[in-house]
């Protein structure tokens, strides 16, 4: 099986574990599960689950305990993107592909299906607990993927971007915005992955690193393509940084600057990867497809 394949079958091992977790469109609040289930079935690339099972598989994990927080961890990627989209934030009327959730189901029902997904992550995450007799490696992860979500992480970058849309934007506030923004549900995946099965602290720490310049590589080639790609190859609109006059690392540095950029963090990314005594060659692969994909 060539890598593509590969990554196709894992993909829907994770859509398949995703449906089991889903909530049930029944009684009088269907319609916001039917909201929730539409923005989790419109497909995706679903990384952070892979990048998770994946390092857990790397360090030697076996069992089911890494499926709530795969699960989870995609509900919550999901729900951020569900309010990025919100004519609030940045507008969008597709995602993947499709409509998106507010389009769809209304305003209010996608402000409402986004914090019922994320609030609904954290029950399916307790799942966890019933499928590990170490619990005190439980704790450690939700508490890791806890701090990565909030304030001092994913919506913590989230607030700094809206706050600050279509202003001009120094490098360092870029960066700081990238690295919660993005890498923070990265560096979350990989670390809860080693976490789970067992890694040293170093190993912990070495696989927060490689996350956080793997989610700092991505956000720049999201950038690129924004300016390289097609709606139809990418599957959302393109030119909407500069539509909406949004500051980007092509913007502040220029295309040539932020291919080199990319390739330089992954670069080191990898080494860091290699050097590390388990190893995973479908992590390794993946990682380097990530940063230089084109769509």
């Amino acid at each position: 099986m060539n890598f593509k394949e590969e990554l196709q079958k894992k993909t829907e091992e994770v859509q398949k574990t995703i449906l089991r977790y889903l909530p049930k469109e029944e009684g009088f609040a269907s319609n916001l599960a039917a909201a929730m289930n539409y923005s989790m079935k419109a497909g995706g690339k679903r990384l952070r689950p892979i990048l998770m099972k994946e390092t857990y598989a790397m360090f030697g994990g076996t069992g089911e305990v890494i499926e709530p927080f795969m699960v989870g961890m995609e509900m919550i990627h999901t729900h951020s993107l569900i309010h990025d989209d919100l004519p609030a934030l940045d507008n969008d009327e597709y995602r993947r592909g499709k409509k998106t959730t507010h389009v769809v189901f209304g305003e209010a029902m996608g402000i409402l299906s986004g914090d019922a997904l994320l609030n609904y992550a954290y029950e399916v995450l307790f799942h966890a607990f019933d499928l590990s007799a170490d619990n005190e490696r439980v704790v450690l992860a939700l508490q890791i993927l806890a701090a990565k979500t909030g304030i001092y992480g994913m919506l913590g970058g989230q607030s700094v971007d809206v706050e600050n849309d279509g202003k001009p934007l120094s490098l360092s506030m870029l960066e700081y915005i990238y690295k919660n923004k993005t890498s923070a549900l990265i560096e979350a995946s990989m670390m809860v992955g080693a976490i789970l099965a067992g890694a040293d602290d170093g190993s912990i720490r070495t696989m927060e690193q490689i996350g956080y310049l793997v989610g700092i590589a991505f956000q720049i080639q999201d950038d690129i393509l924004d300016v390289t790609s097609t709606s139809e190859e990418l599957g959302k609109p393109v030119g909407s940084d500069e539509k909406n006059h949004k500051t980007t690392y092509v913007t502040l540095v220029g295309l040539d600057a932020a291919l080199q950029e990319v390739e330089r963090l992954s670069r080191e990314a990898l080494s860091l990867l290699d050097g590390l005594e388990e190893k995973n060659p479908f992590l390794y692969q993946l990682v380097e497809e990530l940063v230089h994909r084109r769509k």
